[in-house]
Parts: C-alpha cells; sequence; structure tokens
C-alpha cells in the first residue's frame, strides 16, 4: 500500500525534536482544500512553489552578475537551489522539518526583481509614497496574489508556516517590515535556518562566481579573508597540491563545511538552553535559536566586506547593472505613461490596486532579459551610459 499523508505525519512525531514544526500542526491555508494523500502539507507547498511561474523566472535573474554573462555563473535560480540544499542538511542535522525549511528557501526569492539588489533598490525609490517595494513582501505578495493557477483563490494557497517564514526572512541583505498576521517575537527554527542558509549560500558561492570570472584571486583572499585562508589550509593539509579547479572548488565545499558545522553546533546549544518544548515555545522566545557562534559572524562580517569591496562594488559587475536599472527606471515611467502596455494580469487589478503598483508589479516580474528586450521594443537602442 502507497504510504499516505497520516503515516508521514506520525513519523515527524516519532523522529524529529518537539520544537520541530510538525506539519499536521499546521495552522493551515487560507482556503480549505482537501488534505494531501500521499504528501504532508509542506510537501504539497514546496511542489506548488517548484510549478509556479515565478519560479521558473529566477533562471533569467541576475544573482551577482548580469544574466547572461556566462554559462557557469548563478542565477538567482540556481542560488536559490543551493539555500534549499544547505536549509535541509541543517533541519536535518537538528531534527527539524526539513521539507518546511526546504520550502521556505526555495520561495525566499520568488519576488526578487530583475537585475539582483539594485534593481531592488531602484524600484523602491520609485515606489516611495505607493507602498514601497521589498523583494521579501513581494513574495509573499507572489504566493497569496499574483499566481493565477488554481479554481477559487488567487496565489498559491501555501500553508500559513511557509508564509511567515517570507514574511520574516531578513539577512545581511534583507530588512522586511513586519507583515502583518504574523507578529510573534520570532518564527520557526525551520524559518530561521532558511535565513542562515540564504547567507551561507551567498557568501560561499558568490567567493566562487568571483574566483571563476576572474575578479576574485586566491593568493589575494588568503591574505585578506580568514574564512578563505583556514579552509585553503585544510584542504592543502587533506588533500596536498590539486589542479586549480579542484582546489577552488574543494576551499569553496571546505567554507560550507564549516559554516554548517558552527550553525549547528552552535544552534543546538542554544535550543537546549533556551528548554523551549515546541514551535510556538520557538516563536515567543525573545531572540533566534539558529545562529552562528560569535567568532563565525566576525568572520562573516569580515567576508562581506571584502566582497563588497572587491566583488559587489567592482566596475566589471556594477557598471553593467547599473545601466540595465536605468533601463528599468526608465520603462517604468515609460509604463506609468502607457498603462495599456503593462501586462494582462497587471491589467485586471489595476483599479483594485493603483496604477503604480500594477507597474511596479509587472516590472518587478519580468526577467532581466525580457527588460532588456522590452526596453529596445519602447526605446529602439540600449542604453550607452
Amino acid at each position: 500500500m502507497p504510504r499516505t499523508r497520516q503515516e508521514l505525519e506520525r513519523f515527524e512525531r516519532q523522529f524529529l525534536a518537539p520544537y520541530a514544526q510538525f506539519s499536521g500542526d499546521s495552522r493551515g491555508r487560507k482556503h480549505d482544500e482537501p488534505p494531501p494523500v500521499w504528501r504532508t502539507q509542506y510537501q504539497r507547498d514546496r511542489d506548488r512553489v517548484i510549478h509556479s511561474r515565478a519560479f521558473r523566472r529566477l533562471e533569467y535573474k541576475t544573482q551577482v552578475f548580469l544574466n547572461g554573462t556566462s554559462d557557469h555563473l548563478r542565477t538567482r535560480l540556481t542560488h536559490t537551489i543551493e539555500v534549499a540544499a544547505v536549509a535541509r542538511n541543517i533541519s536535518s542535522a537538528l531534527k527539524l522539518n526539513a521539507d518546511l525549511a526546504e520550502t521556505i528557501a526555495l520561495a525566499h526569492d520568488l519576488g526578487h526583481s530583475p537585475f539582483g539588489h539594485k534593481g531592488e533598490t531602484v524600484l523602491a525609490r520609485l515606489m516611495k509614497g505607493h507602498g514601497g517595494f521589498e523583494h521579501n513582501l513581494h513574495s509573499l505578495r507572489i504566493v497569496e496574489e499574483l499566481e493565477e493557477k488554481y479554481p477559487g483563490f488567487t496565489g498559491l494557497n501555501l500553508s500559513w508556516e511557509v508564509r511567515e517564514g517570507l514574511a520574516k526572512h531578513q539577512t545581511a541583505y534583507d530588512q522586511p517590515d513586519r507583515r502583518k498576521g504574523f507578529t510573534a517575537k520570532n518564527s520557526s527554527l525551520e524559518a530561521q535556518i532558511a535565513n542562515l542558509s540564504d547567507e551561507i549560500a551567498y557568501y560561499s558561492h558568490d567567493l566562487d562566481d568571483g574566483l571563476d570570472s576572474g575578479l576574485l584571486a586566491e593568493a589575494h583572499l588568503a591574505k585578506h579573508v580568514r574564512v578563505w585562508a583556514q579552509a585553503a589550509r585544510a584542504v592543502k593539509q587533506a588533500h596536498g597540491k590539486l589542479p586549480d579547479e579542484c582546489r577552488r572548488y574543494f576551499t569553496i565545499r571546505t567554507i560550507i563545511d564549516l559554516q554548517i558545522r558552527d550553525v549547528v553546533e552552535t544552534s543546538e546549544r542554544l535550543i537546549q538552553s533556551a528548554n523551549v518544548q515546541s514551535a510556538d515555545d520557538v516563536r515567543r522566545f525573545p531572540k533566534a535559536l539558529i545562529q552562528y557562534s560569535p567568532a563565525r559572524r566576525q568572520l562573516n562580517r569580515e567576508l562581506r566586506q571584502y566582497l563588497y569591496k572587491n566583488l559587489y562594488y567592482n566596475r566589471v559587475v556594477h557598471h553593467p547593472n547599473l545601466r540595465a536599472v536605468k533601463m528599468l527606471e526608465q520603462l517604468f515611467k515609460y509604463l506609468l505613461a502607457h498603462p495599456k502596455e503593462i501586462g494582462d494580469s497587471a491589467k485586471r487589478r489595476l483599479k483594485q490596486i493603483g496604477l503604480h503598483r500594477a507597474v511596479c508589479d509587472y516590472l518587478a516580474g519580468m526577467t532581466d532579459r525580457y527588460v532588456l528586450l522590452e526596453h529596445e521594443r519602447v526605446f529602439g537602442k540600449s542604453l550607452d551610459t
């Protein structure tokens, strides 16, 4: 006989920690639906995210380098998949609900605008006075309102716990406002894991892309970034002299392993000392329990400062992105003056949400490539400056 949802829920209660978020204890969905037969509620949510249009569009959205720069560099989609893998790893080690952590990780960047954080900054400025723009809260709007796939409701109708994780997603790059309806001091441990998994992925993989592009150099990293120096020494001691690609890969892998080990060991100590007995105890606890150690946090701060100075604001990365976001701004102003040219979905909600929000929704949903094509269609040529 096939394994049923009830069996999966019993498995969770038998093998997960008491403070894990059990799928059988979900607060449910905004719109009632028959429960899944052979999946848990969070497995259903994961599948809905993966099958969404917004998820597919991540393939053509910038992570660091403008999309299309190289076939080997990461996109917002590959970053998302890597975050989900790290989240499952940490959750499994801590006996938490890996399905929930993975789902939040897969959905955390659905609302990202074209051209990464620079595109987000432009949209936030253009939407000042009109409700603003913040990609985490836009991710929530996508799963609650903007996807149109199911009869009877808009959005994906995800469980409360996944939407909580999106509302409270906050890393060094992400500073969302509190979202009405998610007022607890903290979110589930699984949502907290998705937060730190995001950081672990972009710290290590932005390093990888920087090296692959030639904008970063191993020798310079070894002198200025202790995270790299420690991992490089460990790889050399364990494996001796390796070919360049293998050595870089194994050094990045070691950095990820060290990050994960630190989070698991630190978080386990914090969870036990907090004496939480349920997922709601975690939400009521005054501080996050999934954390780096103070020493690792300082090392990561050093790494982040290095990446800003040597990668994110390197002219090779920064200048094309600035040109691209100028195109985004020009399209925004053009569409305000020509609202008939926004997409059908945005047009249907125009009276309900207003022109500025409808234009913002339309542009935020675009891929990098589509912005460039639309700009060329409207203005005839690409920007030179």
